[in-house]
């Protein structure tokens, strides 16, 4: 009787439309749960790493984003990796440590900065490289040079210098 009512109140547009509504709120709040879940695992992992932390002096002799079959990483990691992580580029460096050549995992943020053909301190955790320090005390610049922007990227940092502004980054 109240579905007769119902649907004789609304036309099946808004019936539809009410249904999607209700979908998309439930997949947000599924979506929001996982993330939470995802995000206090990711800070399990990193105090993981920074727990078994070990400083080791190394030659950083090359540095390039490379697939996981193509890093030359052992093959038990690359058996371990998950499929669908196995087309995603890796930030890999490959550096001298002690007689030996190691290939590392870099973290992201710090993969930029760390500079190719010096001696470096590097904190690693297993095979990945977390954070790291200039040896003797030199302040580490990056030899990368910045990129010119080209185009109408520069003339929207030209017209925002004409004009004071600050420059969008």
């Amino acid at each position: 009787m109240f579905y007769g009512i119902l649907s004789a109140a609304l036309a099946p547009g808004w019936i539809v439309l009410i249904v999607m509504t209700v979908v998309v709120i439930a997949l947000f709040v599924v979506l929001y749960f996982l993330g939470k879940k995802a995000q206090k695992k990711q800070a399990e992992q990193q105090a993981e790493l920074q727990a078994h932390k070990q400083y080791v002096t190394m030659l950083v002799i090359d540095k390039k984003k490379l697939k996981i079959k193509e890093s030359g990483l052992p093959q038990a990691v690359i058996d371990q990796t998950p499929k669908y992580l196995r087309w995603q580029k890796l930030p890999i460096v490959k550096a001298k440590v002690g007689p030996q050549i190691a290939t590392l995992i870099a973290e992201d943020k710090i993969f930029e900065d760390i500079p190719v053909k010096k001696e470096i301190k590097a904190g690693v955790s297993g095979l990945y490289i977390v954070d790291f320090k200039s040896l003797r005390g030199k302040p580490i610049t990056s030899d990368t040079p910045k990129k010119e922007k080209k185009g109408f990227a520069r003339w929207v940092e030209k017209m925002q210098e004409k004009a004071g502004a600050k420059p969008l980054k």
